[in-house]
């Protein structure tokens, strides 16, 4: 993993700062934003840059950011006596398809759908700690593309991280040899003929704001390899009425959206709450250490006997509920419900958390409407994908 820290010239640690462009054919788009972070903020400029791009899109940039001429990127930081600004050809990722060759262009449905995820994966990668500071332009390439750059950032993106697009005043924009405001004199050819002078270039940061899903995402989709419509849907989730499905025989629980397994002793739990929601019954009050309840001891039971079966090997459950549920049964089962679901469904587990209301002891109840509780069956993984087969 990259460092989130490094070693300023002072010799204090800073933040890393890095700038991800999306480019095609044009990779001006990297040395305009460097320039326009210069001017705007010259203590947010990138200790490295990463490029997202296509095939043809790498070859131009590698010919014209990192050849040793014209080696654009070398004569923007001399230009302007700038530290290192690390650009290595590792740091160049080009799209490719299923099987892993590198896409000329993104054309197709199923070519979206992989630009989709690997942009969405290099970003959660970028922004996978809480010090450095990812930067996203959204200036170049084909428009999908920049779209899956500014979600993706909306979906990862820490409080530190920035959003924008590059604006360049005529005649310069779109032309060939053009890539930034030099200091000096350089007449150029631009638009149709026109000679201009680069010097005289206007190059504007447009600061782009957006909306900061990362803490509402569950922890599988910070951690682990993210595909971009997985986080969408989990994102979407959030908005749309809470709704719950709980599958006994398989041991699966659908929630915010989202189909996952749950241990035995945790869907036991939220199968008793939820049978409760689906009743309308009324809250249980917290049961007593000194007087274990035998009707919650009883009753979680038989959620778990449904779920294991009546010859299921459950003695030691058996045993432990013989007398009824205590208290401390009680929050234990709680508050390991409660971690399963946050670890699956992230901060949108809290409508489907069994809550206490009222002053102590507290009563507990399952929040949700009758209608927004179901038992049935849910397609397992190996269901799935038979089904994905057989279509």
């Amino acid at each position: 993993m990259r460092k989130a820290a490094i070693q300023g010239l002072n010799g204090t640690q800073e933040r890393r700062r890095a700038l991800l462009a999306v480019t095609g054919l044009t990779p001006q788009v990297v040395t305009e934003t460097l320039y326009a972070l210069l001017k705007a903020a010259p203590d947010a400029l990138p200790h490295e840059v990463h490029v997202i791009t296509t095939a043809e899109g790498a070859d131009r940039l590698r010919l014209a950011l990192l050849s040793e001429n014209p080696g654009w990127l070398q004569r923007f930081v001399q230009d302007f006596g700038l530290a290192p600004i690390r650009l290595g050809h590792e740091n160049i990722h080009v799209i490719h398809d299923a099987a892993g060759v590198p896409l000329t262009d993104i054309r197709t449905a199923q070519d979206n759908v992989q630009a989709a995820d690997q942009i969405a994966d290099l970003v959660r990668r970028l922004t996978g700690d809480d010090v450095s500071v990812l930067h996203v332009s959204m200036a170049g390439g084909r428009k999908s593309l920049g779209f899956f750059a500014g979600y993706a950032l909306g979906l990862w993106g820490r409080p530190q991280d920035m959003l924008s697009h590059v604006l360049v005043s005529e005649p310069f924009e779109k032309s060939w040899d053009f890539f930034y405001p030099t200091p000096y004199e350089r007449i150029i050819e631009a638009r149709a003929g026109m000679l201009a002078d680069c010097a005289l270039a206007e190059v504007t940061l447009a600061d782009i704001p957006f909306v900061r899903l990362r803490n509402s995402l569950p922890r599988a989709l910070l951690d682990g390899e993210t595909c971009f419509a997985d986080a969408v849907h989990a994102a979407q989730a959030l908005m749309a009425p809470p709704r719950l499905v709980i599958d006994l025989a398989n041991q699966r629980v659908e929630a915010a959206g989202r189909s996952f397994d749950l241990a035995p002793a945790d869907l036991a739990f939220l199968a008793w709450f939820a049978r409760r929601a689906s009743l309308s019954l009324p809250p249980l009050p917290s049961p007593r250490d000194q007087n274990p309840s035998a009707d919650y001891g009883r009753d979680y039971m038989a959620e778990y006997l449904r779920i294991r079966g009546a010859f299921g090997d459950d003695e030691r459950t058996r045993a432990r509920y013989a007398s009824g549920m205590a208290k401390t049964d009680f929050e234990e089962r709680k508050s390991k419900l409660k971690r399963a679901l946050e670890r699956h469904l992230g901060v949108a587990a809290q409508p489907y958390l069994v809550r206490g209301d009222g002053r102590r002891p507290m009563s507990y109840h399952l929040a949700l409407p009758a209608s927004a509780v179901e038992f049935g069956p849910l397609a397992t993984p190996s269901m799935q994908t038979e089904m994905q087969a057989s279509n």
